[in-house]
């Protein structure tokens, strides 16, 4: 494993040297147009090497409920399997299947490992089918997102859902593969239900200006009528007992702040671009109008919960696909005449907010 550093520095490398990142491929979107020669070698090197890096740094990392929290129950439940205990079936059982049977003939660090490949290479798969020699700037996105990093080391199942169901949409163009992996995310984690219904519901009405609207209705709703939504959902046992459990719990979400201005207003970001590329730009592409639905429709989902308890949960449903609504046109179509410049702009502004957040608002917590 590697133990280079003290636990409660994981974080801060991680976070500072996408800061780095991010600066030194800002540099490079303004002295080299984005087909450069030397900005694709670049990008390619670069690409590969976060990969690599952050597949070894995420899988190896020493084992701790402190820092990386749920890290340690799955650890206990894996060395359980590996001195022969019995299969849990309590929740997402061909999770527990998978880990038992890991746990046969893995080690806990290289079962870890094997976790952040199964996070981490989807994120490179579908970034390299979408966009070709360009993957690296949306990979670069999926790895600065806010979310990134607690769903490597700590929501590992539902990280792994989310990023088959980004394995899936590689194969857009492959119905019984993406098919496929879709089920097989939902039988990791059964929330993934909720962005898979999505998703299929833009395959029988695609018209982003309703979603729209739904979504900016979902905000007055929400504030207007406060936990009711979470008590409807609660009692429709909304996909299993552990999300009825987080709607209905009181917590500590609830206590920083009820309704969640700061989470709404990032997810605004990919609603923003969505907006703006579709409507004011008119990039009209099937694809991106079905991930730009899919999250309207979860997101809104999430907006009408968002004083349940670990609504960030909820949040993740959506915001997995954040990076790749925003980064998407700016690699399929030319829209400005610097355009290399102002997709490194936007990168480091998306990253802005996950650097903020971890300086400012959350520096008590690590």
């Amino acid at each position: 494993m590697i133990d280079f550093f003290p636990l409660k520095y994981y974080y801060a490398v991680y976070i500072y040297t996408a800061l780095a990142i991010v600066l030194f491929t800002m540099v490079h979107t303004w002295i080299l147009s984005m087909d450069d020669k030397k900005n694709i070698s670049f990008i390619k090197v670069m690409g590969f090497t976060l990969l690599v890096f952050l597949i070894f740094y995420i899988g190896l990392r020493p084992v701790s409920g402190r820092y990386f929290t749920d890290m340690r129950t799955y650890a206990n439940n894996f060395n359980a399997y590996a001195f022969g205990g019995e299969l849990r079936t309590d929740k997402d059982l061909v999770f527990q299947i998978f880990m038992k049977f890991c746990a046969t003939f893995l080690s806990l660090h290289t079962f870890f490992l094997l976790c952040a490949v199964l996070y981490i290479y989807p994120m490179y798969r579908v970034s390299k089918t979408l966009f070709k020699e360009y993957w690296y700037y949306s990979f670069l996105l999926f790895i600065v997102s806010f979310s990134f990093w607690s769903y490597g080391v700590n929501g590992i199942r539902n990280g792994i859902a989310t990023s088959l169901f980004l394995w899936g949409l590689s194969y857009h163009n492959n119905k019984a593969k993406m098919i496929a992996l879709c089920f097989i995310a939902t039988l990791f984690h059964k929330t993934l239900l909720l962005p898979i219904f999505a998703f299929a519901v833009t395959f029988f009405y695609n018209k982003p200006k309703f979603y729209l609207f739904c979504w900016l209705s979902a905000i007055p709703l929400s504030i207007a009528l406060g936990g009711f939504w979470e008590s409807l959902f609660a009692s429709l046992g909304f996909a299993d007992e552990r999300l009825s459990g987080y709607l209905a719990a009181e917590g500590a979400q609830q206590a920083r702040g009820g309704f969640r201005y700061d989470f709404l207003f990032y997810s605004a970001f990919a609603v923003f671009a969505g907006w703006y590329f579709i409507f004011k730009k008119q990039f009209n592409d099937k694809l991106y109008l079905q991930l730009f639905n899919t999250y309207l429709i979860a997101n809104g989902f999430w907006i009408l919960v968002i004083r349940a308890n670990f609504s960030n949960r909820f949040a993740y449903l959506s915001w997995f696909l954040m990076s790749i609504i925003i980064v998407y046109p700016f690699l399929k179509e030319r829209f400005y005449r610097n355009q290399h410049l102002v997709l490194g702009r936007v990168v480091l502004f998306y990253f802005s907010f996950t650097f903020f957040m971890y300086t400012i608002y959350y520096s008590d917590l690590f």
